[in-house]
């Protein structure tokens, strides 16, 4: 999706709760288009326009409409990006253990749709129909192992 695209579907996703797209939450989601995943402090780094309790309700109600999407691991922050419905754009994560860096990547269609069968397979054992998937992969990134 085009970066107008984006805003025309968070506007109207927002509309549909009553809430408006104010400068703020667009601010917001320019910076997740521009870097995501973000913490709440990286987000506030890179708009220092942004009061910390607006941007954190921001996100919030962001969150609530599914424009973005809250990513939590063990760091002091939690990271937030862009909803995947939203830009159609389909990834995993690799997630440092040390420093709490989050790290996007893709994996190749061929293993993608092997995970997908073996999900299903999982899943409909247990009674469940797989709607979709999200793979975060734990390590330490390269400037923690320095």
């Amino acid at each position: 999706m085009t970066s107008a695209t984006v805003h025309d579907e968070a506007k109207a996703r927002l509309a549909h709760m009553g809430q408006s797209y104010t400068a703020n939450r667009r601010m917001i989601v320019d910076a997740l288009i521009d870097a995501g995943p973000l913490t709440l402090p990286e987000l506030l780094d890179r708009r220092s326009e942004l009061a910390q309790s607006s941007a954190y309700r921001s996100l919030a109600l962001l969150t609530e409409a599914r424009v973005v999407r809250r990513i939590v691991h063990d760091s002091d922050h939690a990271r937030f990006e862009l909803a995947e419905e939203l830009t159609g754009h389909h990834h995993h994560h690799l997630v440092c253990n040390g420093c709490g860096a989050v790290v996007d990547v893709e994996l190749p269609n061929e293993l993608e749709e092997l995970l997908d069968q073996s999900l299903s397979a999982v899943a409909l054992r247990a009674g469940f129909v797989l709607g979709h998937h999200d793979l975060d992969v734990h390590g330490i990134c390269g400037n923690c192992q320095a």
